[in-house]
C-alpha cells in the first residue's frame, strides 16, 4: 500500500493512497499509527481523499489511533471523508468519538486550539 506522510511541527498527516482500507491496508497503517505513538508523536491526521470504501477493520483502526493519540494526550482527526465513509462513521456513532474536520485547515486549527488548552491545563511539556 502506497501513502504519505507529511510531518509539521506539532502533528503529522497520514494519506492512504488507495481506494479501499481492507484488513491488509489497515495493518500496514496500523503499524505507522504504533511507530508514530512510539517516538512521542501525539497528533494524527488522517487524510482520506482517496478512500472510497473500507471495512469494520479500517473502523477498528480509527478507533486504535484515537485511543493511541489520547494516550499521550494527542488528537486524532479524520479528513476528507467521503459520504459513504461519513455514513459508516455515522452509523458506528464514532462520530461523537472521533474528531472528524472537512479540511486540513480546519484539522490543524483543532490540533493548535487542542495543545493550546492542553498547554493552558499544564498537561503538555515541550
Amino acid at each position: 500500500m502506497k501513502y504519505t506522510i507529511d510531518k509539521h511541527d506539532r502533528y503529522i498527516v497520514i494519506e492512504p493512497h488507495v481506494e479501499v482500507i481492507d484488513a491488509d491496508n489497515a495493518a500496514k497503517l496500523k503499524g505507522e499509527f504504533l511507530l508514530r505513538n512510539t517516538i512521542g508523536q501525539r497528533n494524527i491526521v488522517l487524510d482520506m481523499a482517496h478512500v472510497q470504501k473500507t471495512d469494520e477493520v479500517g473502523i477498528r483502526l480509527g478507533i486504535l489511533a484515537h485511543r493511541l493519540c489520547q494516550s499521550v494526550g494527542g488528537i486524532f482527526i479524520l479528513v476528507h471523508l467521503c459520504p459513504t465513509l461519513m455514513d459508516m462513521v455515522r452509523v458506528s456513532h464514532l462520530d461523537k468519538t472521533l474528531k472528524i474536520a472537512p479540511s486540513l485547515k480546519v484539522a490543524e486549527d483543532l490540533i493548535f486550539a487542542h495543545e493550546l488548552e492542553s498547554e493552558y491545563r499544564g498537561t503538555i511539556e515541550d
